[in-house]
């Protein structure tokens, strides 16, 4: 395992990179225990697919600062506007990975400006 030079953030933060890349196991390394949606989860996607509302009633109640994880985001962009008002509103904070952010933008995606910084993951680099 390579340690890699992406730092844990302190705000919520969009993860892009290729895929195979490590974001899954950097995620998974820096914040183990925290609330976590998989996208690549076909039930789990669909169901937020039908309703992402939920992901609002289903997080509100933790407190203000908790960490969020939503795992390939790019395969339900509305969840977005649901990430932007649970910062706005509870304070939380998020990591959102993926694949495609290229897939969101061209949408006209909410990408949560001011809200969350964007990071890239690439390959390892030589000072990994």
């Amino acid at each position: 395992m390579f340690t890699r030079l992406l730092k844990q953030p302190s705000s919520s933060i969009l993860l892009f990179g290729p895929r195979g890349t490590g974001k899954s196991t950097w995620i998974g390394e820096h914040f183990p225990a925290q609330t976590t949606y998989d996208l690549l989860n076909t039930s789990e996607s669909l169901r937020l697919t039908r309703d992402p509302g939920l992901l609002f009633n289903e997080v509100e109640s933790q407190p203000a600062g908790s960490w969020v994880v939503i795992d390939e985001v790019q395969k339900v962009p509305a969840l977005l506007d649901e990430v932007h008002r649970l910062i706005e509103m509870r304070g939380l904070r998020f990591i959102l990975s993926g694949s495609s952010a290229r897939k969101l933008r061209r949408g006209g995606t909410n990408l949560l400006a001011g809200r969350a910084l964007v990071n890239d993951l690439y390959p390892l680099v030589a000072a990994e």
